[in-house]
């Protein structure tokens, strides 16, 4: 109830009620309901703006969001431990893989290139978490191309293993008589007295002492490009080409076990120890050449000599006595 407020009236000595102009209790009136109505609204802005009090689509949208956000966090380690697995492989490819079998190295910037030119995330910009979106894929694209390099590079690394296996077979990498066949190694690689001239010369083999008719083998996978007698001083002899520039052959043979044009493998008889051509007594005179030079045999003998055995041949072959061609 609205207070009754008075004047005094010196007329009549008393006291007169106020009575109110009715233009300003209209006035009063307007005032009182805009300022109700700009409290009202100011009231809704803030609480449209603050979580004070949220609609059930609001708080359905605020667990969206929460769910969202869970997710990208879940999603943002997987890819951290995903390129973290990747470094490991890249690492181990850059460094024992392609560097076994003599690859060049991928670079790293070949790795982790971006992509230039078009803008591939424009569709993904003007939001509210642009950004992260944005990197996010960014990353991912960059994980992609990863992985297409690298599974490339190892395709790559197991053809080259392929051919390092088929090369590997290829070297000729055993001793062409067996121990128990041999009576003994009779001469190594390098100077030896001619056992018919007694003149110091080149002995460019290592010629095996065993019985007449011992087998000889293959010692490496390759073709027989020769089986016949027609090469001066060596007699009935082999030669097989390996590949990779390496030849072998085997020399005063007795007899052949291949024909021209058949292809061997290691280990395979390929003939027998005889004394035919330039010969002193029966023995195998046996060679390998490397890019059409003759080298020490005594080099390839890993595929079928013990430690000891090797050692022993070592001593042997560096003894400078006379050769039985």
């Amino acid at each position: 109830m609205s207070k009754v407020k008075y004047y005094y009236d010196p007329d009549t000595l008393s006291y007169r009620k106020i009575e109110p102009k009715k233009s300003k209790r209209y006035r009063n009136l307007f005032f009182f309901i805009l300022g109700a109505a700009l409290f009202g609204f100011l009231g809704l802005l803030f609480l449209m703006n603050t979580n004070l009090v949220n609609t059930p689509k609001e708080l359905s949208l605020q667990r969206e969001v929460q769910n969202y956000e869970l997710q990208f966090d879940i999603l943002d380690k997987k890819m951290e431990q995903i390129e973290n697995v990747l470094a490991n492989i890249e690492d181990r490819d850059n460094n024992i893989y392609r560097l076994y079998f003599e690859a060049n190295p991928i670079p790293e910037e070949q790795r982790r290139a971006g992509f230039g030119g078009v803008n591939r995330y424009k569709s993904l910009e003007g939001f509210n978490n642009s950004d992260i979106v944005i990197n996010a894929s960014k990353r991912l694209d960059i994980i992609q191309k990863q992985m297409v390099i690298q599974s490339k590079s190892l395709d790559e690394i197991a053809i080259l293993a392929e051919e390092k296996e088929k090369f590997l077979e290829a070297i000729p990498a055993i001793q062409p008589i067996r121990n128990e066949d041999l009576t003994r190694m009779a001469s190594g690689f390098g100077w030896r007295s001619d056992p018919f001239t007694k003149a110091r010369k080149m002995h460019y083999g290592m010629d095996f002492t065993a019985p007449r008719g011992t087998p000889i083998y293959a010692s490496g996978n390759g073709k027989v490009t020769r089986a016949d007698n027609r090469a001066s001083g060596f007699g009935k002899h082999i030669r097989i080409d390996h590949g990779h520039g390496y030849l072998s052959l085997y020399a005063h043979l007795s007899k052949y076990n291949v024909t021209p044009g058949q292809k061997v493998k290691r280990g395979d008889l390929i003939g027998f120890v005889g004394s035919t051509g330039r010969s002193e007594a029966p023995h195998l005179h046996y060679e390998v050449w490397k890019d059409k030079e003759r080298i020490n045999p005594i080099n390839f003998y890993y595929g079928s000599l013990s430690p000891q055995e090797f050692e022993n041949m070592l001593k042997f072959a560096a003894q400078e006595n006379q050769s039985l061609d």
